[in-house]
């Protein structure tokens, strides 16, 4: 099902049923997008996202449907934010992907790259994952490394990764990794920035539910100043690819 946005970047924006079958499409789009980056230049990076519409794609690509389609030797997994917690909270987004992905699939340690949300200085942190960052994409100061692929969630106020609506690190233009403000929860994050969002070769968000159709209209279809602010509505991939995969309660509220 398509739906017309009003994004300055035309979006590849797909509906299905909630369920299995917006699974499936999932699992499916992960296997291929991370297949085109490994037939391209021999593997893939991921940047990773934390809540629970991630989760149950994670536990779908464990399932023996899709664990033998992808190429986990090829990958390597970073993350898109990460609270300020140890690795063993409840509330980290690198516990939730080592007990629903990596554990089960047998990700080499080596693959991944989790932010230290439980450091005392976050600004610090936020420097070295940026390093980190650099060293893996070989990618010197001040050019902007290209991810091959970002996964996102969508917050019922807009927010992606940690960037919350009206927070600094929403501003951030320097650096790859700030510290990022959440108005509920835990406050202290760690998150990308736009920018190397913005530069990623695929940035895929995964959105379901009818709690998330009106931000979902909000974002892909603007009608105030204000809507077209939002953090998710700054997503606008330069020269790459920009795909949403909503469900069919997700998307009730666009205009067709």
């Amino acid at each position: 099902m398509l739906f017309r946005s009003t994004m300055s970047t035309s979006p590849d924006i797909r509906v299905c049923p909630s369920g299995p079958e917006w699974l499936a499409q999932a699992c499916g789009l992960f296997r291929d997008l991370s297949a085109q980056a490994i037939q391209s230049h021999g593997r893939c990076v991921i940047a990773l996202s934390g809540g629970s519409t991630p989760k149950a794609l994670y536990e779908a690509l464990t399932s023996t449907d899709w664990k033998f389609q992808c190429q986990w030797k090829q990958m390597v997994f970073l993350f898109g934010d990460e609270r300020a917690v140890s690795p063993d909270h409840p509330d980290s987004n690198y516990g939730l992907a080592q007990a629903a992905l990596f554990r089960p699939l047998g990700i080499e340690s080596s693959q991944v790259h989790r932010m230290t949300g439980e450091s005392a200085d976050l600004e610090q942190a936020a420097e070295e994952y940026e390093r980190t960052i650099r060293n893996i994409t070989n990618c010197p100061p001040p050019a902007i490394p290209v991810l091959d692929l970002v996964l996102l969630g969508l917050g019922e106020d807009g927010h992606i990764a940690s960037l919350f609506p009206g927070t600094p690190a929403l501003a951030e233009r320097n650096q790859l990794v700030a510290v990022g403000r959440s108005p509920k929860g835990i406050s202290a994050r760690l998150t990308l920035s736009l920018g190397v969002i913005n530069r990623a070769t695929v940035v895929l968000f995964l959105v379901t539910g009818a709690g998330k159709a009106h931000t979902v209209r909000a974002v892909l279809q603007p009608q105030t100043p204000a809507e077209r602010a939002l953090p998710a509505a700054r997503v606008r991939p330069d020269c790459t690819r920009l795909i949403w995969l909503l469900d069919d309660a997700a998307a009730a509220a666009l205009t067709r």
